[in-house]
């Protein structure tokens, strides 16, 4: 009994010098570096890891009957439960309450650039939550090439 209830002594004061622990700010000394900043350079070789996303959103893939069929795939598995298959916003999921997504068919969509699809499968807008972790850059783009075939199609189904 004696050493359960000092063990659980320790365990407690411990958390108190987690909760409080030393750092330092950004710009302030420290005596642990030879320039005394608290705030280094990233050695030599580091990689952001958002680099290999952002260089996969900078490269636009070409337009082409494969990117396409990828596209409408993805756009199936994706965007179809909310949007519909024609892009009308009539999807199931808003015919059970959540609220209706724009028609993509819509003249403001059709004169917005495809870099913005490819901002909101990227990081959302509204109620749409970012699809980044789900969809890979160049499906993005390929559901982008995808949606403007959508615009120009004529209001029936696909």
């Amino acid at each position: 009994m004696r050493l359960a209830l000092a063990f659980l002594l320790i365990a407690l004061a411990g958390c108190r010098n987690m909760v409080q622990q030393p750092r330092y700010d950004e710009y302030e000394t420290s005596p642990l570096y030879p320039d005394r900043m608290a705030m280094q350079h990233p050695p030599d070789g580091v990689v952001a890891q958002d680099l290999p996303q952002q260089l996969a959103a900078d490269q636009r893939p070409p337009l082409t009957k494969a990117l396409l069929e990828r596209g409408r795939e993805r756009f199936g598995i994706y965007c179809t439960p909310c949007h519909a298959d024609d892009g009308s916003g009539d999807g199931i999921v808003p015919a059970r309450g959540f609220p209706h997504p724009p028609d993509l068919r819509a003249a403001r969509l059709k004169a917005a650039p495809a870099s913005h699809v490819y901002d909101v499968i990227s990081n959302g807008y509204g109620v749409m939550y970012s699809y980044a972790d789900r969809v890979a850059p160049p499906d993005r783009w390929a559901i982008a090439a995808y949606i403007r075939v959508l615009q120009q199609a004529p209001e029936a189904r696909p």
